[in-house]
């Protein structure tokens, strides 16, 4: 894996590296299915079509697009979300592919070989390269308006430079590197700041939380990566807080097996009319076996339980036996009528399984297990700047002489130290100044 980042951390070389490099894609899993919708279930031969080419293999987007242009249909195909991931062989360069992943991962539950759980390995310690995401709106032709923080911390909706003509050549003006990324300034965005609630294109739902999951599958072989696409910000919070939790116990991503399943939870969204609606969703997962409880308990003997929490790492990522860590959120749009901007989101955006708000408007209530303060934790550690070793360790320190032994494993002291750390964002000073007090006793 270090080789896999080294080989996308070089400087520029050539023509080609001057553009920002990123991995070779050779496949993608979706999180969901696509169904017809409920008028094209009235006719027979979209009923037929569509039960061929599933069974074909073919992908949704080409089977929506025979549909509806032999039978002049619009919007033949409404995302759906289930208990399972897709894996198909229109997904990938090698078709194969698909079915090695499924042979070694798949799994009967009654209803044919699904791919309902299975492993990961990220490329990258830095947790967005390995799920990068961005606000993004697609018309038929393509991407229209995307976001990209700018160096002042600022979220920035850019779009692209219209066309130049060459009045000589009587032709557009050739580009050189691709198409040229500007900032969006119209009568809707003039200062170009991404602003989702002022943003009409957010507003008519064809701006969304566009992002994609990036790893690679263990004992699957090729040359690239696999991608699994999502636009729930719930799935990236959730994602994000499992990963640097991780991060915080072993100090990489790399090398780690995390694993992504589908679990069913009850949410509560906010419909159309702005009440709160409670349903139940199959939310994506990511988890990862990591005994966080041991490294957080270390007290004044970090390093045997650092190294006991290795061995069991290499033990668990050899086995692959792995238990739920982490719990991660995502919408679903099961059942609702496609509408006309299913068709501007772009084809690839369409996966069955996130909800077409990018997952910013509903507010889920799971009840908060231990693992999710954990992560909670987690996140205000990294908020405080507590991810150096040296600060790991004082951190350690100070919560086995505040609230004793196997305070990581009470639920109330979780909860009292978050209430510590949250407080601590507002004076850091202060905060160092107690762990100092405390490391001194020990």
């Amino acid at each position: 894996m270090n080789a896999v980042v080294q080989m996308f951390d070089n400087a520029p070389r050539s023509l080609v590296e001057e553009r920002a490099i990123r991995p070779p894609i050779i496949g993608k899993i979706r999180p969901g299915i696509k169904v017809l919708t409920r008028n094209a279930q009235g006719n027979p031969d979209a009923v037929r079509m569509y039960n061929e080419m599933v069974a074909a293999g073919d992908s949704y987007e080409t089977i929506g697009k025979v549909i509806e242009t032999k039978l002049k249909l619009r919007n033949a195909l409404v995302p759906r979300n289930v208990g399972h991931f897709t894996c198909r062989r229109s997904d990938f360069s090698n078709p194969d592919t698909a079915d090695e992943i499924l042979r070694l991962y798949g799994e009967d539950r009654g209803d044919g070989l699904k791919l309902h759980r299975f492993p990961v390995m990220f490329a990258f310690d830095d947790w967005l390269r390995n799920v990068p995401n961005q606000m993004a709106a697609y018309t038929t032709t393509g991407r229209q308006y995307f976001s990209e923080y700018g160096r002042d911390g600022k979220r920035y909706c850019k779009t692209y430079a219209p066309v130049e003509r060459d009045e000589r050549a009587k032709r557009v003006r050739r580009s050189f590197g691709g198409r040229l990324v500007i900032q969006r300034q119209d009568d809707d965005i003039p200062d170009g700041i991404c602003d989702p609630h002022v943003c009409p294109q957010y507003q008519d739902r064809k701006c969304n939380l566009s992002a994609n999951f990036v790893f690679a599958i263990p004992d699957v072989k090729g040359l690239g990566l696999i991608e699994l696409p999502t636009n729930s910000i719930y799935v990236l919070q959730k994602a994000y807080s499992a990963m640097q939790t991780v991060s915080l116990a072993r100090g990489r991503l790399t090398g780690t097996r995390f694993w992504l399943s589908k679990k069913e939870f009850d949410i509560t969204r906010i419909d159309d009319n702005g009440q709160a609606v409670r349903q139940k969703q199959m939310l994506t997962v990511l988890d990862a076996d990591i005994d966080l409880g041991a490294l957080l308990d270390a007290g004044d003997e970090p390093q045997p339980a650092l190294d006991a929490a290795n061995r069991a790492v290499a033990l668990i990522e050899a086995a692959g036996n792995v238990e739920v860590l982490t719990q991660s959120f995502e919408e679903s749009e099961a059942g609702e009528p496609a509408t006309d901007r299913s068709m501007q989101r772009g084809a690839d955006r369409i996966d069955g399984a996130d909800g077409d708000d990018g997952g910013l408007t509903g507010q889920p209530e799971p009840e908060e297990t231990l693992e999710d303060k954990r992560h909670r934790m987690s996140d205000l550690l990294n908020r405080l700047g507590i991810s150096q070793p040296d600060r790991q360790q004082s951190f350690r320190k100070y919560a086995h002489v505040t609230y004793g032994r196997g305070w990581a494993e009470r639920p109330a002291d979780v909860d009292q130290m978050n209430a510590r750390l949250a407080a601590a964002l507002d004076d850091p000073v202060v905060f160092d100044d107690e762990m100092k007090q405390a490391n001194s006793f020990v």
